[in-house]
């Protein structure tokens, strides 16, 4: 097998438009959090979510391109702009007949599905719709738009596990690469979900927090007061390339990702299971994969969406799996970043990569008081960064249907 080593990252997140402004803002615990301005949410039980600030698609988009995207597909071009750039990546040296894309998303193109399908209800019943509404919604459009972009020919695909998709995409670029089917793969994930249906979906099944006078500190996981997610938007993406490929172009290598673990809880249609077992399952699939004990994990980027039953179940999975008191700082970046969906795992991923390059831990924010259960068992990495070697970090996602995604990042060593 061969080994595969991160050389590119690129974010478009509620908390900053690149990576340094991203990890900048984990570091010192900023909330993305603020009343929602894409629409008038005055009738939503929840008015508040983590929208992208000042995001500005001409600064790579031609004036005609963005009328062809769809604000995910955006979000995905953008990012991945900025991790090329990272990577230092000159396609017309390589073979791009081995370079391929492999894209997460849970919603697609679900703004786009509003606005055509609100048009056509308003209207006369005569069935006008733009000619760019199928590849504006269509899930896999954001892959091959990259692929299309950059004239890559190697395996495309998106990858739709809910909230679990770019941590499954990352893991399946992975497998790829070390298979020997793939010298480079971009991956990640991208959703731009911060809609009137979104919204007012999640609210119906009683998943987001309803904390309107103070929405900052509505993320809390973890804490016995919590009462749901709040929903972000925006795109990470990863180059992963062979460790051959990568010192053969002379590559900055930040990282290498060892390990992946995809499971099912097989239980319920969104709920985790009470036990965790999927998480089980998937974090121990990914610590035999790295070759690795439990012990040796420095820090675990937990899923953690501020849900009453969805935090707990986690906290018993990372208990069977890693003992009480484990070596590992724990943190829930969701607490500034809000959840971004299928776009989860990868802007986790980055802050995984980040706290191994930078040994400093992402704080979770707004937590006061811990299930009681858990408060003395594990470190959370209350209220401010902490100062750590990190060896290996893992990230975790589940998403509904009970899919599961764990990662394992390591520093890079010769």
């Amino acid at each position: 097998m061969k080994r595969v080593v991160i050389t590119g990252l690129g974010a478009v997140t509620p908390i900053g438009n690149n990576v340094a402004e991203y990890w900048n803002s984990l570091k010192n615990g900023v909330s993305g959090a603020a009343a929602i301005t894409k629409f008038d949410a005055s009738q939503f039980k929840t008015k508040f979510a983590c929208e992208v600030k000042n995001f500005d698609p001409k600064d790579i988009f031609e004036k005609n391109e963005i009328r062809k995207y769809d604000l995910f597909t955006q979000y995905a071009l953008y990012s991945v702009n900025e991790a090329v750039t990272n990577a230092n990546i000159d396609f017309d040296s390589l073979n791009r007949n081995r370079i391929g894309v492999i894209w997460g998303s849970g919603d697609g193109g679900v703004s786009t599905f509003e606005e055509q399908i609100g048009e056509y209800k308003l209207g006369n019943g005569t069935p006008r719709f733009n000619p760019f509404f199928i590849p504006k919604r269509i899930i896999n459009i954001a892959s091959g738009a990259i692929s299309i972009k950059y004239g890559l020919r190697g395996v495309n695909y998106t990858t739709v596990s809910a909230c679990s998709a770019s941590n499954n995409a990352i893991i399946d670029a992975f497998n790829y690469i070390r298979w020997g089917k793939a010298d480079m793969i971009i991956s990640g994930g991208s959703e731009a979900s911060i809609t009137e249906s979104s919204i007012g979906g999640f609210n119906a099944s009683k998943a987001l927090s309803t904390l309107n006078d103070d929405c900052t500190k509505a993320s809390r996981p973890f804490d016995i007061t919590r009462d749901g997610f709040v929903l972000g938007e925006g795109a990470g993406a990863i180059i992963l390339e062979s460790y051959e490929h990568a010192i053969k172009r002379n590559a900055v290598i930040l990282a290498e990702i060892v390990g992946g673990g995809l499971a099912a809880d097989a239980y319920h249609l969104t709920a985790t299971h009470p036990e965790g077992e999927g998480a089980v399952l998937g974090m121990g699939l990914a610590l035999e994969e790295a070759g690795i004990s439990p012990d040796q994990i420095d820090y675990i980027n937990t899923h953690a969406t501020s849900t009453p039953t969805g935090d707990l179940s986690e906290l018993k999975a990372v208990e069977k799996v890693f003992g009480a008191n484990p070596n590992a700082n724990i943190s829930a970046t969701k607490s500034m970043t809000g959840h971004l969906l299928g776009g989860a795992g990868a802007i986790e991923a980055i802050a995984c990569i980040k706290a191994i390059q930078e040994n400093i831990i992402p704080p979770t924010i707004n937590t006061q008081n811990v299930e009681p259960e858990f408060a003395d068992k594990f470190n959370l990495t209350l209220s401010k960064a902490q100062s750590r070697t990190v060896n290996y970090a893992m990230s975790n996602t589940f998403g509904f249907g009970g899919h599961v995604a764990s990662s394992i990042f390591k520093k890079f060593t010769e």
